[in-house]
């Protein structure tokens, strides 16, 4: 992703690449010479990145997923100095499946179980993805459930019946796929299903730099996607 976004940076008459950032660089160094920091690394730099971005007043974009509640809690703190977007996908098409699951959700109803199925690469470290983890979010606040409670993490066994109140969430890992979501809604007689599926990278990399180019003009802040394309 760190490729992509360069390789699209460059290709924008609008944006001008200061640094590119890898393991054991100075990233401290780097900052001063950008207005934003566009960041697909690992959680693990996050807070760090966030604090530094903070005290010297850089825009910051994370697409970086697997996120701790503490780690998230950390960026919200920048966030009250610099705009921040936090967003688990930055593809457009993701971002309107995102609307549209909460659409869907409002209008079928409770009578509908719910069901959300992703496949990526095989390298991918974490599961289930940031975006179906945003999407069973999105399914249970349209519910009124919990997402740590409610949500089913795959089965296995004897789990008996599935219950009115439970969310599936099942991640599939295979060769290189980019990134493929699917929402099931399922009821007697009838199935709704909302996908979209990924073929380049480069579709995340320009939404992120078109989240940077838009953050850099508002006040402090946590956005995410949504607020960038208008949606909320």
């Amino acid at each position: 992703m760190g490729q992509a976004v360069s390789a699209c940076a460059k290709a924008d008459a609008e944006v001008t690449v200061v640094a590119e950032i890898d393991t054991h660089d100075d990233l401290h160094a780097a900052l001063g010479d950008c207005d934003a920091v566009i960041d697909f690394s690992h959680h693990t730099i996050t807070e760090r990145l966030a604090r530094d971005c903070a005290a010297l007043g850089k825009t910051l974009v994370i697409g970086t997923t697997g996120h701790t509640d503490a780690q998230v809690a950390a960026v919200k703190i920048a966030a009250q100095k610099i705009p921040v977007v936090l967003a688990p996908n930055f593809s457009v098409g993701v971002n309107t499946l995102f609307w549209l699951t909460r659409q869907a959700a409002d209008i079928l109803g409770p009578g509908f179980d719910l069901e959300v199925v992703e496949m990526h690469h095989r390298l991918k470290k974490d599961a289930p993805s940031g975006t179906a983890k945003r999407l069973a979010e999105i399914l249970a606040e349209a519910r009124k459930l919990s997402y740590h409670d409610d949500t089913r993490h795959g089965r296995h066994g004897i789990v008996g019946e599935r219950t009115a109140s439970e969310i599936g969430v099942h991640a599939i890992r295979g060769g290189d796929v980019v990134g493929d979501h699917t929402v099931i809604f399922a009821a007697q007689g009838e199935r709704v299903e909302l996908t979209h599926k990924a073929s380049s990278r480069d579709t995340f990399a320009s939404g992120a730099i078109r989240a940077a180019k838009w953050a850099a003009a508002k006040p402090a802040g946590f956005y995410d996607m949504q607020d960038v394309l208008g949606l909320r």
